[in-house]
């Protein structure tokens, strides 16, 4: 009895990983979704740069969004605040360089108070 369950999570877990795979961003970054969105992390030297898409890959304006972007430096947590830019970007300065691929989370908080967060691995 018990042997039909473990079974059952373990595969759903195996699944679950398989569909939260990050993929390549027209911007040269990593794409993964935060909830409702897509979201483009894009890390040169200091800076973070988080692109918002729609699911059908459509620019959606960072305008009244927040965001902060955890990212891992060193070995070490660190936070950037995220802050709207042009477009469909948000963008914050760490204050050490994060090499091109850094792991972490982005969180963001839309316009209407809805939050949502994506992960790089």
């Amino acid at each position: 009895m018990i042997l039909p369950r473990v079974t059952l999570v373990a595969s759903l877990l195996a699944a679950t990983a398989v569909c939260a795979h990050e993929t390549s961003g027209q911007h040269g970054g990593r794409v993964t979704d935060a909830g409702k969105f897509h979201v483009e992390l894009v890390a040169k030297g200091e800076t973070v740069d988080v692109f918002l898409s729609d699911e059908g890959q459509k620019p959606v304006a960072a305008a009244g969004f927040k965001g902060t972007a955890i990212l891992v430096v060193g070995g070490k947590p660190a936070r950037v605040p995220l802050q709207p830019a042009d477009g469909n970007r948000l963008t914050g300065k760490a204050e050490a360089a994060l090499g091109d691929s850094p792991k972490g989370a982005v969180q963001l908080t839309g316009p209407d108070g809805a939050t949502a967060s994506g992960k790089f691995n």
